[in-house]
């Protein structure tokens, strides 16, 4: 299959009329684009995210942790729609200054703490409530080298293979060979480490599948991209076999419909403000 050649140009300028789905929203410079306050409602933590696997990981802890009696956990979930540019918003903006989804603001002290990057806010939430997160020197190291596993790789799964199998405007086979082989081979290094371990870091369910399962379960569960017989998902036992233990939890069918605003009607839960949002 032949492709179009291109050619950098010596120093690289943004083309703002590019009429990619995605030119709206991205351009080569950070900051608010426009002037706007976030929500804030009644409980601890004020949570502006959206159900992309990132946002579903915050959703999903603090499921877990209400699923375990902290009631500290209480949480608004505020929609962001960032294919309308809601990320730009000033208030937005002074809560993760990178512009992504999920943000995080803990008002449960007395002072507001601003989080943002999953992983972190993971972190933040196990070490406040003392949960999902071992303790033991050895075990600590091993969930955490899972979780920022997860943090480095998932760029490949998304913003490569994704894009470029899923989204692109015209398919192009070196990318997709490329992004595919690695995917391939992430699905392999989890595959074997749960060929030997119910969970990923061993018997215990932690922040290293919380973070794991909205990319790579929902991937070889076949709501990823479109992707499951491209990818041959079916040949990844151990990991469809985790994937089905972790769906299977109620605290994460719950997280999984916060801030979604596509799929089944039932599966929809735009803002969630109450635990009886999600009845």
């Amino acid at each position: 299959m032949s492709e179009q050649e291109y050619t950098p140009a010596a120093v690289w300028t943004w083309d703002k009329n590019d009429d990619n789905r995605f030119a709206s929203i991205n351009r080569p410079i950070a900051g608010p684009t426009h002037d706007k306050e976030l929500p804030v409602g009644e409980h601890p933590f004020q949570l502006y995210s959206l159900a992309t696997p990132n946002g579903v990981k915050v959703t999903v802890m603090l499921e877990e942790l209400l699923a375990l009696g902290h009631q500290g956990a209480e949480y608004d979930a505020w929609i962001t729609n960032i294919m309308e540019g809601d990320q730009f918003g000033s208030g937005f903006v002074s809560v993760n200054p990178n512009s992504k989804i999920p943000a995080l603001h803990d008002r449960s002290g007395e002072e507001p703490i601003r989080v943002f990057e999953s992983g972190a806010i993971l972190m933040h939430l196990a070490e406040k409530f003392g949960e999902f997160l071992p303790t033991e020197p050895a075990a600590r190291a091993e969930c955490l080298s899972w979780l920022f596993w997860q943090m480095g790789s998932a760029p490949y799964l998304g913003g490569g293979f994704g894009h470029f199998y899923a989204y692109a405007p015209t398919k192009q086979e070196y990318p997709i060979n490329r992004f595919t082989m690695e995917v391939k081979r992430q699905l392999d290094v989890l595959n074997r480490n749960l060929s030997e371990r119910r969970f990923l870091c061993g018997d215990e369910y932690t922040i290293a599948d919380i973070a794991n399962y909205p990319w790579y379960g929902v991937l070889v569960e076949g709501h990823l991209y479109n992707a499951a017989e491209f990818l041959d998902v079916e040949s990844y036992t151990h990991v469809r076999r985790w994937a089905d233990e972790i769906r299977a939890r109620p605290a994460v069918q719950r997280g999984r419909k916060v801030n979604r605003v596509w799929g089944e009607e039932h599966e929809q839960v735009k803002e969630r403000h109450s635990a009886s949002d999600l009845d």
